[in-house]
């Protein structure tokens, strides 16, 4: 990670659909498995799964036990694994809203609610 870059910190449900898209893409198998551990601003040992754009890191918080129900709920996900055309669904929507990505204001590590 760039030390220049911007840093989030921000619930799954409270990402745009754009960045939702891109960290399914990224973690194509669920995201239990890459889930790290962290001490936030109160001193409270918290779980997050990282992601990256090109000028922002991202540390979503959820469990594990919440990581694997997105899982569940979400349509994308057949038996665990990202459905083979999400990509092609995505892709065209995605290419006109590229830049909408990196528009997300800097927190440097502020909680988001």
């Amino acid at each position: 990670m760039q030390s220049s870059k911007k840093r989030v910190v921000k619930d799954y449900d409270k990402l745009p659909e754009e960045v939702i898209n891109q960290i399914k893409l990224e973690y194509p198998r669920g995201f239990v498995k890459h889930l790290i551990q962290y001490t936030n601003k109160d001193g409270l040992q918290v779980s997050a799964l990282p992601y990256e754009t090109d000028e922002i890191y991202y540390l979503i918080r959820m469990s594990a036990t919440e990581a694997r129900q997105i899982i569940l709920d979400d349509d994308d996900y057949e038996d665990g694994i990202l459905r083979d055309d999400f990509e092609d669904d995505v892709m065209d929507d995605d290419n006109d809203d590229e830049d909408e990505l990196n528009n997300i204001p800097d927190d440097s590590y502020v909680d988001e609610d």
